[in-house]
């Protein structure tokens, strides 16, 4: 298979062949990626911790009975867990407007802050909204600036300067999405897990994530959960050195990845965003709107059909995931820092994304 023979060749590390690989556009030997929804090999079962969460909190975040989720690991991935989409109908379309409408907002960060004056930044939805509903097949149109974000970052704020996370560099989590992770968490064995920080990726077909370690945050035994919607995407999950081969996996909608223990700080990364396989333009489970009747207390929010057609007009050519972190481990600080203000910028969006044109790879910090 070409894949496997690539991990064998000189010159390049293992990694990295493996990203150019799939990153071709006319890559279509996709025979050996793992696809979770018809498991086998080295993909196994995995068991959830059916009690830590009740029925009612699940439907609060919008997802199905624990007892009914489906969970595999990789072999020679301790610690890593695929939950294959268990939103419930019509929910994934909540985190979709939040990642669009709402979590742009200040004061939240994002890309475009880089190199935009901040009352230019500030209701992304707001300028965006009609030139994507407009939006058809001509790709020569000017971009709106929502198909200009590639990322937002939540909670603690990453400092790109100094590689790390600071006290005075944070704004308040979204409630909703701490809930969600909550569950996610407690499902997976993690109680008391503290939702903290989190980045938004906004992917593109022509978009992807370089090889990076998640390492940043000041606890490690805390998972990491990644969320997606809207596109696939290949992800590639690798070891704790770039020299060892990945393994290849199809993300899809409502699909959430948690990575813990040995897995926690392996290599991974986003070499390509895909159609979804259903060959529509959304995939099916995007179709349902949220139902009327929500649980009480239910984080979930109605959104209007002229919000959603925006959002699906997004996605025919886009994924989002969430990804969300514990920074600190309980009673945990932050060291003492002199010499710094905390605020420290993201690089420019091409260090953190890498688009089509990109001539060589950057390795990331987060």
């Amino acid at each position: 298979m070409a894949a496997a023979a690539l991990t064998r060749e000189g010159g390049e590390d293992a990694f990295r062949r493996l990203f150019r690989f799939y990153r071709q556009r006319d890559a279509s030997d996709l025979r050996g990626v793992v696809d979770f929804s018809a498991p086998g090999g080295q993909v196994f079962r995995s068991q959830l911790s059916i009690s830590s969460v009740s029925d009612q909190d699940a439907y609060r975040a919008g997802l199905q009975p624990v007892s009914q989720w489906k969970a595999y690991g990789l072999s020679g991935y301790p610690g890593f867990i695929f939950i294959p989409n268990p939103f419930l109908p019509g929910c994934q379309r909540h985190w979709v407007k939040q990642c669009l409408k709402l979590y742009p907002e200040k004061p939240n960060v994002c890309n475009l802050d880089l190199h935009m004056a901040p009352e230019k930044t500030t209701d992304l939805w707001g300028q965006s909204k009609e030139q994507l509903r407009r939006k058809g097949s001509n790709k020569w149109k000017p971009r709106s600036l929502l198909e200009k974000l590639r990322w937002v970052t939540l909670g603690y704020h990453y400092n790109w300067d100094t590689k790390k996370y600071s006290a005075n560099h944070h704004t308040p989590f979204p409630s909703d999405l701490a809930f969600l992770s909550e569950q996610v968490a407690a499902a997976c064995g993690f109680r008391g897990f503290q939702a903290q920080a989190g980045i938004l990726n906004y992917y593109h077909f022509d978009s992807s994530l370089g090889i990076h370690v998640d390492e940043s945050e000041l606890d490690h035994s805390r998972p990491l959960l990644s969320f997606s919607f809207g596109q696939s995407s290949i992800f590639l999950l690798g070891g704790l050195k770039r020299e060892e081969a990945p393994t290849a996996m199809f993300m899809h909608s409502g699909d959430i990845m948690v990575m813990s223990g040995f897995s926690r700080l392996l290599y991974h990364a986003v070499p390509r965003v895909l159609p979804n396989p259903e060959g529509t333009v959304l995939p099916s489970c995007l179709d349902q709107p949220l139902p009327s009747d929500l649980p009480v207390g239910s984080v979930m929010e109605h959104s209007s059909d002229e919000d959603w057609q925006v959002c699906a007009k997004y996605l025919q050519s886009s994924r989002i995931n969430m990804t969300v972190r514990q920074v600190l481990a309980e009673g945990q600080k932050f060291p003492e820092e002199s010499g710094t203000n905390g605020k420290g910028q993201a690089p420019s969006e091409d260090n953190y994304h890498e688009n089509s044109k990109a001539k060589r790879l950057k390795p990331n910090t987060i």
